[in-house]
């Protein structure tokens, strides 16, 4: 189960930081309960998976899917570089993650 709350913390942390980026386009109360929301669901489904997992493998797929996830939607949604060299390297993030999974 804390690998299933895991992966749901971070899709709460990607959708806490494309609330950041919605508040700099447009602030209103939407974006920022996006925002509040977001992140506050992302550290508490964070905290029920550290229950079961290491910290240090937790955190770092955690922030893993942070990572690559926000650069995808950046990438997808606010046009944002595709340079090859950056799916280079949250492919990169991404195997690593993959890689802890696989040892932990």
């Amino acid at each position: 189960m804390g690998w299933i709350y895991l992966v749901i913390a971070g899709i709460c942390e990607v959708i806490g930081v494309t609330g950041m980026n919605l508040i700099l386009r447009k602030r209103n109360l939407f974006t920022i309960l996006v925002l509040i929301l977001g992140l506050s669901s992302s550290f508490g489904f964070l905290s029920l998976a550290m229950q079961t997992l290491p910290m240090g493998t937790a955190y770092a797929i955690w922030t893993g899917i942070g990572t690559v996830g926000s650069g995808l939607v950046g990438i997808l949604f606010y046009g944002e570089s595709k340079h090859w060299l950056r799916i280079v390297f949250m492919a990169m993030v991404l195997s690593a993650a993959i890689g802890l999974k696989l040892i932990s």
